[in-house]
């Protein structure tokens, strides 16, 4: 039985120019079939029909992939792949260092940072592509052997075997670490493709940080769902061995049992112009660990100056100074703050109280809300204690926000004549500037 071969996908090139940028969204990237199209590519289809007359109907060859590059000036004509890639091999190939195949129930166990880094070793490498050819860690150079490194398979797959090694899952289920994988059954040389999923590039989810492996290397970039053509062909799929968490020292290693954390989503969900819930996440965190101070309302799903300066904090705390303290969370910050690791935020690091409304040190309404915990609630018990309301707690005051607080604030603000929605129990800009006056 011959081994599989198939064509990989033409993806677009990364001229960022309008015309190429039209063309893209506009046209297949298969030029040859152009009316008035390159001579140089119909060229290229007449020698290889005239090969398959010599050889026999019982022995045509693939067609010849066309030039492609002529529409892209300044990008060499063997720029684009003219694949078909191999079939499944042992690591290093055929003659090279021969491995077990491996059932896929009983897959390495990986997680998604451990992918994603792993991905990211040949996009700094800038692995050639290659069909043939295997790089030094024993995986084949092309788009599913590149996929079969990332996940640590035993053995180079190709685009018809990788399902096997994975479950099928929607698109709102994608992580990094999953891939989007188009395999051609009927044709496997027509088209047949596998990239890296990376994390949203944005909120409306059109668009994600694809990483792959094509021509002329390893490659990083933002990508339309589910990619540039033959997108709805592409299914999502969760690799089978992958583990929800890093094993953390002291806190369950990766055993059963251990909590679930949430995964770096990647750079885009945070910075000027983010709109999304890892906001609100990261910002919660932050506050958790000392870092409330820089929040004058909030933290909530738009990105601000606030979740900068709190980010700043917490890496300076890890004593990192220079681009490794920028305000924006990479992948080390994330994983200190979900897994509850590093250092806290020492008190008075972020900078005075922020002012909101025009009060000093008021930080806002949604830092008094059922579910709050921040250090501002422990600062507004204190003070009503202090003005005689004290006897509406049992236990505290603390910084989780609870009835008490709410009943306590309510009376405070029935003394000073309101009632309504003016005494409802939650303290605005007014209430916190009589109550600290």
């Amino acid at each position: 039985m011959e081994s599989p071969v198939f064509e990989e996908i033409d993806p677009a090139s990364d001229c960022d120019c309008p015309g190429c940028v039209h063309w893209r969204r506009a046209l297949p990237h298969s030029w040859a079939g152009r009316a008035g199209a390159h001579p140089a590519a119909h060229r290229a289809l007449a020698l290889a029909a005239a090969a398959s007359a010599a050889l026999g109907a019982g022995h045509a060859v693939p067609a010849a992939a066309a030039p492609h590059a002529p529409h892209r000036p300044g990008i060499p004509t063997g720029d684009e792949p003219d694949t078909p890639q191999g079939a499944m091999s042992p690591l290093h190939g055929p003659e090279g260092r021969q491995t077990e195949s491996s059932d896929a129930a009983e897959l390495p166990a990986v997680t998604r940072t451990e992918i994603i880094n792993r991905a990211r070793t040949w996009v700094a490498a800038k692995v050639p592509y290659s069909m043939s050819a295997y790089w030094s860690d024993g995986y084949r150079q092309d788009c599913s052997g590149y996929v079969s490194m990332a996940w640590r398979l035993p053995r180079n797959e190709w685009t018809g075997s990788l399902a096997a090694y994975g479950e099928k899952i929607s698109k709102k289920e994608l992580q990094p670490g999953d891939i989007l994988l188009f395999h051609n059954a009927s044709d496997p040389e027509k088209g047949s493709h596998v990239t890296i999923f990376g994390g949203w590039t944005d909120s409306t989810h059109t668009s994600y940080t694809a990483y792959e492996q094509t021509r002329p290397h390893t490659r990083r970039q933002s990508t339309p769902y589910a990619y540039w053509d033959n997108s709805k062909r592409y299914v999502p799929y969760r690799y089978k061995g992958v583990i929800a968490q890093e094993p953390v020292p002291g806190k369950g290693n990766g055993q059963a049992g251990a909590p679930a954390v949430t995964p770096y989503p990647g750079a885009a969900y945070f910075g000027p112009g983010a709109n999304n819930e890892y906001v609100t996440q990261l910002g919660r965190m932050l506050v958790t660990r000392g870092a409330g101070g820089s929040y004058a309302s909030g933290p909530g799903p738009r990105w601000t100056d606030a979740d900068r300066r709190a980010t700043r904090a917490f890496q300076l705390a890890q004593g990192w100074t220079g681009a490794d303290a920028q305000g924006l969370p990479d992948p080390r910050t994330w994983e200190l703050l979900v897994t509850a690791q590093g250092e806290d935020v020492k008190a008075g690091a972020v900078g005075a109280p922020p002012a909101s409304h025009g009060v000093r040190g008021y930080p806002g309404r949604a830092m008094f809300r059922p579910g709050a915990n921040n250090s501002y609630v422990t600062q507004l018990g204190e003070q009503l204690v202090r003005k005689g309301f004290g006897r509406f707690y049992g236990i505290g005051p603390g910084p989780i926000w609870r009835e008490a607080d709410r009943r306590a604030v309510e009376a405070f603000q029935r003394t000073q004549g309101w009632r309504g929605g003016a005494a409802d129990g939650y303290p605005g800009p007014e209430t916190w500037r009589r109550l600290f006056s």
